[in-house]
């Protein structure tokens, strides 16, 4: 687009970058071409009351999103992680020790603080569940196992409802074929929305 400045009128150039306007001297001519800066000149006519302006105009820096690059994980790797999944040991005092300490019995079973350890233990432990999972699913996706977009991935995993202690001691090929089963349910489920 090439804009009179001084007279407000415009039009548009040729594709290859040309063009030819009228304009007084002194007028100021500004080309806006997207994505890149606007670039203005002042006319000033040579002998034969033409302007010639040559410019290069160089693009805009472009932002792009950022993007994070996290490497798969092996099977191997994951099933190292499923077997290591523990709860925090939060030392609740339980069976004949409660004779020995009854106090430290009632204090852990009433105390706020006690409670609060055993909610944070169990919300670590969780998330750290979710993470497996998370890269189960990752890896299953690279593998064309199931075919699950990662915006999905939570309400997949709130509908698998995963049995801790079969994510920790099922075989690769139990797993497989669970989640999948899971899956074509799930599909089935969320087609309609």
């Amino acid at each position: 687009m090439v804009v009179n400045r001084s007279s407000g009128k415009a039009s548009f150039g040729q594709p290859s970058g040309s063009f030819s306007v009228y304009a007084l001297a002194n007028e100021r001519i500004a080309l806006s071409v997207k994505q890149y800066p606007i670039y203005e000149f002042t006319v000033t006519p040579d002998s034969n009351c033409q302007c010639n302006v040559l410019a290069y105009i160089d693009r805009l820096p472009q932002e792009v999103a950022e993007v994070v690059v996290k490497p798969l994980k092996t099977l191997e790797q994951i099933k190292e992680e499923r077997a290591a999944l523990a709860m925090v040991d939060t030392r609740m005092v339980s069976g004949i020790n409660i004779l020995e300490s009854p106090i430290t019995a009632l204090y852990q079973a009433f105390s706020k603080k006690e409670q609060n350890k055993r909610w944070i233990a169990e919300q670590v432990y969780r998330d750290d569940q979710r993470k497996v999972v998370q890269e189960l699913l990752r890896l299953y996706v690279a593998y064309d196992i199931i075919d699950l977009p990662e915006a999905d991935f939570d309400s997949f995993m709130l509908f698998l409802n995963l049995d801790d202690d079969f994510l920790k001691t099922a075989s690769e090929l139990e797993l497989i074929t669970y989640i999948k089963d899971k899956y074509e349910h799930f599909k089935r489920f969320n087609a309609g929305e």
